[in-house]
């Protein structure tokens, strides 16, 4: 299964992949954090890494970083492109990744990509099962990382004094 959202933002490429890279650790998620927070508790007690791992630096990441109970699998600044693999206990595959695309008068399309791969009846009825709470989750993380996007962007340009 593959589902994307997009979203224009209102910030350079360069903001928005800062603010898509620099997700949880300390900094945490920017929508539900207490849900990410929930399914690394689950994880930790049918078995798996939990939510414990954090990352190893706040603002920078390499592919094979640790993002909480994420790994970075495929990491390329010039196309501002991030892709994040789920190591929780679940029957199939996931993926969450995001991408930031230039738009005239230094606007950003942001895309964010959720891939599923299920293995087997289980997986499937996995899939249809969590879509609604995912759907809410995803469709408001995007939502919140293009606002937090064009807050650092708006930080970031000088204003003119009198």
């Amino acid at each position: 299964y593959i589902e994307r959202r997009y979203c224009t933002v209102d910030a350079p490429p360069a903001a928005v992949y800062a603010t898509f890279t620099g997700l949880g650790g300390g900094r945490g998620w920017p929508y539900v954090h207490w849900a990410w927070r929930l399914r690394g508790l689950v994880d930790r007690l049918m078995g798996g890494v939990g939510f414990r791992r954090g990352r190893r630096h706040p603002d920078e990441l390499q592919v094979g970083d640790a993002v909480d109970f994420l790994r970075v699998d495929a990491l390329e600044e010039p196309r501002r492109l991030l892709r994040l693999r789920a190591e929780v206990k679940m029957p199939g595959r996931f993926w969450l990744q995001f991408e930031a695309q230039p738009l005239e008068r230094g606007r950003t399309r942001l895309i964010q990509t959720i891939f599923f791969d299920p293995k087997g009846l289980l997986g499937l009825l996995y899939w249809h099962l969590f879509h609604p709470a995912h759907t809410l989750v995803f469709a408001g993380l995007i939502r919140t990382v293009a606002q937090q996007a064009e807050g650092r962007s708006a930080r970031a340009t000088p204003t003119a004094s009198s």
